[in-house]
């Protein structure tokens, strides 16, 4: 019978891009001056 699948250290380096990738993304999107610079401005009508 045949293993199938992919190797323990596979396995890990697959996880560890794919953990650099998601901690890319997520700084890109929360990043706080890119996402102020994305708010729309608050409305002069809105309370006082």
């Amino acid at each position: 019978m045949k293993k199938k699948g992919i190797s323990r250290k596979q396995a890990i380096k697959k996880l560890g891009k794919y953990a650099a990738l998601t901690a890319i993304g997520t700084f890109a999107i929360l990043n706080p001056k890119k996402a102020q610079a994305s708010s729309a401005p608050p409305n002069p009508w809105w309370g006082d």
